[in-house]
């Protein structure tokens, strides 16, 4: 029977050529799984999320799921929106929880401020700075496009006790009617506009990034449901603010360099020193 010869090693070669060669393979199945992990990534955080933000959006502003629940939480109220001046809903969750998001991006500017000038919090400054701009963004995203689309609140509608007639966000509405200014819903913004915390602690703790989503997502929540039992908005105009927040977080965090999944950045192994790698003799 013929052998099968197998190549040898060139006895020339030098220690550190016979390593590069001996990490040649490593490298090119760990830039492999980079590849793979920035795949799921994109899938995990933005094509997923997307997908979910179509079927909603199609539930909510075209199979009539926003008229269901507002239907419900009007009649709820003795068919006029009772909630609209309460104590709860206005002043303290309206107001004040407006302050209270307020003042936490002024704590955080204010960290910022000192881990600029304190070189013990210097690794700080990167993460804060993309909190700081993250919300601040997603806030004036919401804003902004409040003054675009021309959508009406539900307590402006005739169904709801108004006096104006329903026009969806694509619809032509009459000239002399006055502009619509709640689509968006801009106060929610200000809870959802923190799930940025999701992508800070990606930065800095990713064991606790689920922590600062569920922060951003409960307080949006309650801004957001708190709103819609005063007839300020529709489900969908919830739906969209979130949705804003998170593709903008997460569009300034790829922007900053954050692409690796925290999974594959924990495990990555560390680079062997060639010395290490010499052939046993």
């Amino acid at each position: 029977m013929s052998r099968v010869s197998m190549p040898s090693e060139d006895p020339n070669a030098s220690s550190a050529e016979r390593g590069t060669r001996t990490r040649a393979a490593p490298r090119a199945e760990l830039s492999g799984r980079d590849a793979i992990s920035e795949k799921r990534f994109l899938n995990r955080h933005f094509l997923w999320p997307a997908i979910a933000l179509a079927a909603l959006t199609v539930g909510t502003m075209s199979l009539g799921g926003d008229f269901w629940l507002a239907d419900r939480l009007y009649a709820l109220e003795g068919s006029r929106w009772a909630l609209q001046r309460a104590f709860l809903t206005e002043s303290v969750i309206h107001q004040f929880g407006r302050d209270a998001s307020t003042a936490a991006w002024l704590g955080v500017l204010a960290f910022w401020l000192a881990a600029r000038f304190r070189p013990n919090l210097s690794q700080w400054r990167r993460p804060l700075g993309y909190l700081l701009l993250a919300t601040l963004i997603a806030v004036s995203l919401v804003s902004g496009l409040k003054s675009l689309t021309n959508m009406d609140c539900p307590w402006d509608l005739s169904r709801y006790g108004g006096n104006r007639e329903y026009f969806g966000l694509f619809a032509l509405r009459p000239a002399a009617m006055a502009r619509g200014i709640c689509f968006p819903a801009g106060h929610a913004s200000a809870g959802y506009a923190w799930v940025a915390l999701y992508f800070f602690f990606l930065m800095t703790q990713p064991q606790r990034r689920w922590i600062g989503l569920t922060i951003g997502l409960s307080v949006g929540i309650v801004f957001g449901f708190s709103q819609q039992l005063r007839g300020a908005h529709f489900l969908s105009h919830d739906l969209w603010t979130l949705a804003i927040s998170w593709f903008s977080s997460l569009a300034l965090y790829l922007a900053m360099g954050g692409r690796r999944s925290p999974v594959t950045a924990a495990k990555a192994p560390e680079p062997v020193p060639a010395a290490s790698l010499r052939p046993m003799q």
